[in-house]
């Protein structure tokens, strides 16, 4: 009789320690490196009178990334900005789309510094993966760039200027 509780105690502590270690498990986190080339589609910027150089403003950036790993995908901006002289908070949506018809969208937000010779400078700015379909269901996580981007000069009628960024998606997925 002894011998019977021990066994079902010892079988219900296995179920339980089996339950508690699968369901533990964290998935490991995934790097995609990348470079990404980005031009202006449309911007326009309202002048707010309170102080000089005040503007509130709107962007949408084109782009496509191109992944360590050969992949290709394209690349869609939008951004809004609340700066004075080249200075101030913005946010910024990017959706990548895959071929494969896979999306991440990265919500960025930040500060711009006051250096607007081609492109202001980001200052101090966070990025979270907030959604992904597709392949990249269920997906969480960051992305970072490099130290700063690389500016083309401003060609006739530009506004803002083409770009190019190398950086890093960190990211998990779900268990399958």
């Amino acid at each position: 009789m002894a011998t019977k509780k021990f066994i079902r105690a010892l079988f219900g502590i296995f179920v339980i320690s089996t339950w508690v270690l699968g369901s533990t498990i964290e998935a490991r986190a995934e790097t995609m490196n990348y470079r990404y080339y980005t031009w202006v589609i449309k911007s326009e910027s309202v002048p707010i009178n309170d102080v000089e150089g005040h503007v509130v403003g709107f962007i949408m950036r084109g782009g496509y990334f191109v992944f360590e790993n050969g992949e290709v995908a394209t690349a869609n901006q939008v951004a809004t900005i609340d700066n004075i002289k080249g200075a101030g908070p913005f946010v910024a949506y990017v959706t990548i789309n895959f071929a494969d018809g896979s999306t991440i969208i990265i919500k960025n937000q930040g500060k711009m510094a006051a250096v607007f010779t081609a492109s202001p400078s980001l200052v101090a700015w966070t990025s979270e993966i907030i959604k992904g379909t597709g392949r990249f269901a269920g997906i969480k996580g960051t992305q970072t760039q490099g130290d700063k981007p690389k500016v083309f000069p401003l060609e006739k009628g530009e506004v803002f200027p083409k770009a190019y960024h190398e950086g890093t998606i960190t990211y998990t997925l779900p268990p399958k």
